[in-house]
């Protein structure tokens, strides 16, 4: 890998020496104190957002059955295995209780090489986890649970649903302490494999956040048109549920920085090109390709129903959240108003 060096050390030890582990601490990545100031100045103006219809009275474990699911050794209850879909799937499956007054909120988190990158002192993948950590307590409610699944590029790993602050602290340290994927891993697991896994496991309605660069490996389409491969598995998601798709970035992948020739390579493929980065013309192409890049993004994230919020590495995440909340909220007031003429 070759790189000249420059007066900008920050994008160039990104590329020249992948994290080992988390970049910031869980302390900054959920401040107590800032998001409690945030919770009663935003969330009351939020519930009609972050929270659905409640289906009993009071708060409990619940009794009615929901829909069965493939067990999870050592995360699953054998107690609760289904014997009946079990025999007829000849695959151990699991039926859990639905519980009254209780929203689940589920976040995938996708954790492939792409999402080890960052310029900005955090990489993509943590600020994935930072913005998870914004939702989960914005919607944090009592009764209500909040459970995850990593993505990896050869396995789903699934994080239990569980209610409460201390449980949501606890998430965020697995998401944190999970082992980076190193570059060109082994696996064949995508992002459109993973939005089907999840609309599959939980089929009650509830709340679904996706967060990913949603970069697909030797994709250069750049054409809004033709569509991503997970925008279909998208689409399904959101025809039962509430779907809220945070894409992250880094600055560097939108705006090039003038580091003399460097050696692009793909964290998840073979492939690799020198480019040189002091030429205005190369670097404008690159930003050119890039925008249209994110565009097409944000062009099939629409068309699939979805909720849009793009965080960038060199940004505050909490006001990002907050802002787009707010106006999602607004949006949403105008959308639900009656007819001309009609009263509520």
């Amino acid at each position: 890998m070759g790189l000249v060096p420059s007066k900008d050390p920050g994008a160039a030890t990104s590329v020249l020496r992948a994290p080992t582990g988390p970049t910031v601490p869980l302390s900054k990545l959920a401040p107590e104190a800032a998001l409690r100031r945030l919770e009663l100045t935003i969330v009351r103006r939020l519930e009609g957002f972050l929270h659905g219809d409640h289906l009993g009275l009071l708060p409990g474990p619940g009794s009615d059955t929901n829909d069965a699911r493939i067990y999870q050794p050592g995360q699953d209850d054998v107690r609760k295995m289904d014997w009946a879909v079990t025999a007829r799937t000849t695959v151990p499956h699991v039926r859990d209780t639905m519980a009254d007054r209780e929203l689940e909120v589920w976040a995938l988190l996708d954790v492939t090489p792409s999402m080890n990158w960052g310029t900005e002192g955090i990489t993509k993948r943590d600020l994935g986890i930072a913005a998870i950590a914004t939702i989960g307590f914005l919607s944090q409610k009592m009764g209500d649970r909040f459970g995850g699944m990593l993505m990896k590029p050869d396995e789903m790993k699934r994080l239990q649903a569980r209610s409460g602050r201390t449980a949501l602290y606890g998430l965020l340290r697995k998401m944190l302490t999970e082992p980076i994927v190193p570059d060109n891993g082994p696996g064949n697991f995508e992002l459109a494999d993973g939005i089907e896994q999840l609309s599959r496991s939980y089929r009650r309605r509830g709340m679904r956040v996706v967060v990913s660069d949603f970069l697909t490996a030797g994709d250069r389409e750049l054409d809004p048109d033709v569509p991503p491969p997970w925008e279909r598995a998208l689409r399904r998601l959101s025809v039962r549920n509430q779907v809220l798709c945070i894409e992250v970035v880094d600055r560097h992948e939108l705006e090039f920085p003038d580091v003399g020739e460097m050696l692009i390579r793909d964290p998840e493929t073979s492939f690799m090109r020198y480019i040189n980065t002091s030429d205005t013309a190369a670097r404008h192409r690159m930003d050119a390709a890039s925008k249209a890049q994110r565009e097409r993004i944000k062009t099939s994230l629409r068309r699939a129903g979805a909720g849009h919020i793009q965080l960038r590495t060199d940004r505050d995440w909490v006001a990002d959240i907050a802002r787009f909340v707010l106006n999602y909220r607004r949006v949403a007031g105008m959308l639900h108003q009656p007819p001309q003429g009609v009263s509520k």
